[in-house]
């Protein structure tokens, strides 16, 4: 692994125009233009933005199953891995309810949809269809059978994250469990890890392309003046999704003696991805590098970060409270105390059935609304127009999210090589 040191000098020596945030920054910034200026031609980039998440999605499964298999088949003693798992299950399950808690909250302290006074059609229900059949399909009994893959190497071909992460820890406990006869595949699983993360840094340098064509579609094709009618609704989730970063992520870095904000800008260059694709899974894989260059050791990093991508979904979360009232104060629905309670905790389990499917903040709502049945589905044809200037806070914060808690936990579990990282923030 590069020396952290080495690679901050390195970095800190090129000219800014050189390093990807500012590449990325620019590409935004570009797209923005294009897609306000020349509505048609920014729609018509659409493709840039997909081809660059495809070519990320790509090398994703290799990424999690070299870095969970390899990070587990290192370590001699099982206990460690039920620590981390378990305590990584009870940060992630704690998060995610906080998250829809503050929405909750957000929701009957600003009431954005109050004295909206809107009214459903027929063509209301025919506009969110889509996502109310895949809704149907999105119990917790589904989303547990979906964890087990139809054969061993079906997951790397369907690119289904949760499906590596299984076969990646049987895998790894296996070679842990065999122990020094393994040590040869364990080695060369780690030389084929650097081939990958290079593979990685490659398709890096492609991201402001990506971040153009996203940002550029977005704009072209809902318009800036999209925003006008329900801009109250997307400043309250982003000012709630802000506060639950500052408050509760902020909170147990405090507790635990890590440095949030400087962590925040050591992944600058992820978190300007994700805002520009609208996606966390384009960073995934750098990030779980970085995260291992300072000091996060590789069993922390392949079991946490993926569970947290599958698991701690914080930005949807609160999208899910604050989205289900918005659309009952915008119908004139008055909801009882018990009655918002049942959804939250609807939305707790539906919640977890989320990763890795597309438009997964629209398809759980519509899970959680079908199974409430006192908010009309129908009722989410009110934020559809909006719902992709929403998708980036989700994403942003849901990946700040997992980013920092991976460190925390690392830390907390004694999986974390304080003087590395400690140099590394210096």
């Amino acid at each position: 692994m590069v020396n952290v040191a080495k690679r901050h000098n390195q970095d800190i020596s090129r000219p800014f125009y050189h390093k990807l945030y500012f590449q990325v920054l620019i590409g935004i910034i570009l797209g923005v233009l294009v897609g306000f200026i020349f509505p048609a031609t920014g729609a018509s980039l659409k493709p840039l933005g997909i081809m660059f998440i495809q070519l990320v999605k790509m090398i994703i499964p290799p990424v999690i199953f070299l870095t969970i298999a390899h990070g587990i088949g290192s370590v001699s003693d099982i206990g460690t891995l039920k620590h981390i798992s378990i305590k990584a299950l009870c940060y992630f399950l704690g998060l995610s309810t906080l998250a829809l808690i503050f929405g909750l909250i957000a929701a009957n302290v600003i009431q954005p949809g109050a004295g909206m006074n809107a009214v459903l059609h027929q063509s209301d229900t025919e506009s969110i269809a889509g996502f109310v059949k895949a809704a149907h399909k999105m119990s917790l009994i589904d989303h547990i059978m979906h964890i087990i893959p139809e054969t061993l190497l079906s997951p790397f071909v369907g690119g289904e994250v949760i499906q590596v992460l299984f076969v990646a820890i049987l895998f790894g406990v296996a070679l842990m469990k065999i122990g020094k006869p393994a040590k040869g595949i364990v080695d060369g699983m780690g030389a084929l890890l650097k081939v990958v993360f290079e593979i990685v840094n490659m398709l890096m340098r492609l991201a402001p392309i990506g971040a153009f064509g996203a940002i550029a579609y977005t704009i072209g094709a809902h318009g800036i003046g999209a925003m006008s009618n329900l801009l109250l609704l997307i400043a309250t989730f982003y000012l709630t999704s802000a506060l639950f970063i500052l408050i509760v992520i902020g909170s147990i870095c405090w507790l635990h003696k890590v440095p949030m904000f400087a962590l925040i800008y050591y992944i600058k260059d992820e978190i300007l991805l994700v805002l520009g694709t609208s996606s966390s899974e384009p960073a995934l894989p750098s990030l779980m590098d970085k995260l291992k260059n300072i000091g996060v050791s590789e069993a922390a990093v392949g079991l946490v970060v993926p569970m947290g991508y599958s698991f701690n979904l914080d930005g949807i979360n609160i999208y899910m409270t604050l989205a289900a009232l918005f659309i009952a104060q915008a119908l004139n629905i008055d909801l009882t105390l018990m009655q918002q309670l049942s959804i939250l905790v609807v939305a707790i389990i539906s919640s977890k059935g989320a990763a890795g499917v597309t438009g997964a903040g629209f398809v759980i709502l519509a899970t959680t609304l079908s199974t409430v049945d006192t908010i009309p589905v129908a009722g989410m044809a009110l934020i559809l127009g909006i719902d992709r200037f929403m998708s980036e806070c989700r994403a942003l914060t849901s990946f700040i999210s997992n980013a920092v808690i991976s460190v925390v936990i690392a830390k907390s579990s004694g999986e974390l090589d304080t003087d590395k990282f400690n140099a590394a923030f210096e």
